[in-house]
């Protein structure tokens, strides 16, 4: 099968160079990403990763990584630690992720060697038989992004939440690197994102007219509830901001009724529950007061 090369884009930060290439094969266009480190010494070997995915992915990636361009704005410098974060994260390789909610992506390969880290955000994507999950970490050396894809591929060795896992593929991303790593993305996505793999299985419909989005304010969190469309169709994408953190979830819009009514139920139940806890205590307020007429 021939695969044309049809753009490509080289973004460098720190020591690290990221490689995005729009390729197109008989199915459609994809988006290839590598990533190349060279050790400082001798014995340091070229090291490269690599990551492959659809561009309907890629646009759903540019999408979470403006989240995390965000929420890293918002953590600031840590301590007397900033200088060395901005100059030494370029080492990191494949840190162990903690288990975390949403689900945690899968660990490493048993035998590596990798400092102490803490998970600042996590998000994942899921495509068919694919996901991704990204994790932004931060060690004694700096902040990073690490983005991490599993593909379940039939019977054979199983992976994560029972899938059969028949390739992995994991790139690093310096977190200082994000907003020119996101841009690259950008520029790649609007000049070839037509043509893509996943395009094809969907029809060419325009969107319908989208209402609004709106956001409110409860005690010390803003909620955002955004209404937005890909080619996957419309999704409801409901924020809980309380700052620094952000948690996001996404909706399609086939779930809406469901969880609009299970809203609605849990509503009336709790209503129901806190209406019966106060009519017991008025029961006991008037058993205490006519006991003590009594007495007198």
């Amino acid at each position: 099968m021939e695969i044309q090369e049809l753009a490509s884009k080289r973004v460098d930060i720190q020591k690290k160079r990221f490689y995005l290439d729009v390729k197109q094969s008989s199915r459609g266009r994809f988006l290839k990403i590598a990533e190349v480190w060279i050790g400082r010494g001798r014995q340091d070997n070229i090291r490269k990763s690599k990551l492959t995915l659809s561009l309907s992915v890629a646009a759903e990636l540019k999408d979470c990584l403006g989240d995390f361009i965000e929420h890293y704005a918002h953590l600031g410098l840590k301590g007397g630690h900033s200088h060395r974060h901005e100059h030494s994260n370029d080492k990191e390789q494949h840190p162990r992720r903690r288990p975390q909610h949403p689900p945690p992506s899968p660990p490493v390969s048993v035998g590596s060697e990798e400092p102490p880290h803490s998970v600042l955000k996590t998000e994942y994507i899921e495509r068919d038989n694919r996901k991704y999950y990204l994790d932004l970490k931060e060690n004694q050396r700096g902040r990073f992004l690490r983005i991490r894809q599993t593909m379940s591929r039939g019977p054979g060795m199983m992976g994560y939440f029972g899938h059969s896992l028949g390739q992995e593929q994991t790139i690093v991303l310096p977190a200082q690197g994000m907003i020119e790593f996101r841009d690259a993305l950008v520029q790649l996505i609007e000049e070839y994102g037509e043509g893509d793999i996943e395009d094809r299985r969907g029809g060419g419909d325009e969107p319908p007219e989208l209402p609004e989005g709106t956001s409110f304010r409860v005690d010390n969190k803003r909620f955002y509830f955004d209404v937005g469309s890909n080619r996957y169709g419309i999704f409801l994408k409901v924020s809980e901001v309380r700052p620094p953190y952000r948690n996001t979830i996404t909706v399609p819009y086939k779930a809406w009724t469901r969880f609009g009514e299970n809203f609605i139920k849990y509503e009336e139940e709790m209503r129901r529950i806190y209406n019966s806890h106060k009519e017991k205590r008025m029961d006991a307020r008037g058993d205490s007061g006519e006991e003590q007429e009594g007495l007198e």
